[in-house]
């Protein structure tokens, strides 16, 4: 068995945090960038899923990198998410947001294709503790960034955000001289056998239809809670100082979530935890709904444990599959879950135009209780092969 490489996991996972930290920064700055641009709950649903839009193309980056080296990808991406979500602030338009969470967007799904693999490759037969570490640096940097955008637009003002570029530059020097070495066990560079990837959809269809039904319950209490929290907030008398520390509270947790929940799955099962977890969040939301005034924060860290422990679940789960074409299988994973993510990010803000945010995070609340069910049908399809 091959043994575990903290360095290596440790060095992916801290391109992880640099990465992400810069893609959290349009919650946080959505209460201004509606001020500033004059744009609905609707049109800013859209501002995600036009970042969401690259992760259509999933499929065919993955591909593409199982023949192709991506430690690049995993150096520079960080640098042009940074870029992006930086000069958002200098926005003038909403056509010139649009295209800058667009190339954003891009720059995600490349980073986000081959990253959890190359985990996968330094964790040996630890795979849940090496996803629980990717995932700590994601969540952490969603701790930070709403902190970083918050402190930076007090300081400077929205237009002032683009300052906080360096940092992501700075990043991809420090990614370039500590993976300049790094070389993947993988299959990235071997050849594939004709029809590999229409045989790995034939045999997974099912498997990754089911996972989809999971992710739209779970992206619709992530949306709510991400996305929307701090314009929720502040509608409801909040400051946006308060609504930014909310997130964070929200997004410290989800780290010490996704920490244990994969070296947990690891011991006691991936469909266990997964439904424990679920269980947990479906009541919490509920109680988030109906006594926030009161247990806010409380509340907001029990969810950010349990609804963010499930990502290193999945992404291990993924990799459980032993399919030969792992690249290829977390792109299809990473494209349902952007893809279906979007959707529900768009029904939110919708039904926040409509009905009122209020009454969003009530049907949210009812809707959550679907994860549950996808649990049991997820353990089932896992094994149910064509």
């Amino acid at each position: 068995m091959k043994k575990f490489d903290k360095g290596k996991v440790l060095i992916i996972s801290f391109s992880h945090f640099t990465h992400d930290v810069y893609s959290s920064f349009l919650a946080p700055m959505l209460p201004l960038l509606i001020s500033k641009l004059g744009i609905s709950l609707s049109e800013t649903a859209f501002l995600d899923i036009v970042r969401r839009l690259p992760a259509l193309f999933n499929p065919l980056f993955g591909l593409m990198a199982e023949r192709r080296g991506v430690k690049l990808i995993v150096i520079l991406m960080p640098s042009v998410t940074a870029i992006c979500m930086s000069f958002l602030g200098l926005a003038n338009s909403y056509i010139v947001a649009l295209i800058l969470l667009f190339v954003a967007g891009i720059s995600a799904a490349l980073y986000h294709i081959p990253s959890p693999v190359m985990i996968k490759e330094a964790s040996g037969n630890r795979i849940g503790v090496g996803m629980s570490f990717f995932m700590v640096g994601g969540e952490t940097a969603r701790t930070v960034g709403p902190l970083l955008i918050t402190a930076g637009i007090s300081l400077w003002g929205l237009d002032g955000t683009y300052r906080l570029v360096p940092f992501g530059l700075l990043s991809s020097f420090l990614l370039y001289w500590k993976l300049r070495n790094f070389a993947s066990r993988s299959n990235f560079n071997k050849k594939k056998e004709k029809g590999a990837a229409k045989n790995f959809l034939k045999r997974y269809t099912f498997f990754f239809g089911v996972l989809g039904g999971f992710i739209f319950f779970q992206s619709a209490m992530k949306s709510a809670l991400v996305l929307y929290l701090p314009v929720y907030l502040t509608q409801n008398g909040s400051s946006l100082w308060y609504a930014g520390i909310s997130l964070s509270v929200l997004q410290f947790f989800a780290v010490l979530g996704t920490l244990f929940s994969g070296t947990y799955s690891d011991r006691i099962g991936r469909y266990r935890m997964l439904f424990i977890s679920s269980l947990i969040s479906s009541i919490s939301m509920i109680l988030f709904v109906l006594y926030r005034d009161v247990l806010l924060f409380p509340l907001l860290a029990i969810l950010g444990f349990f609804l963010f422990a499930t990502g290193p679940i999945l992404l291990a789960s993924v990799q459980d599959l032993n399919s030969g074409m792992p690249t290829f299988a977390n792109s299809i994973y990473m494209a349902v879950n952007f893809g279906i993510g979007s959707i529900a990010v768009y029904m939110i803000g919708r039904s926040g135009d409509i009905m009122g945010l209020n009454k969003t995070y009530q049907a949210v609340a009812a809707l959550s209780f679907g994860c549950i069910v996808s649990v049991f049908m997820l353990k089932k399809a896992a094994r149910y092969k064509l």
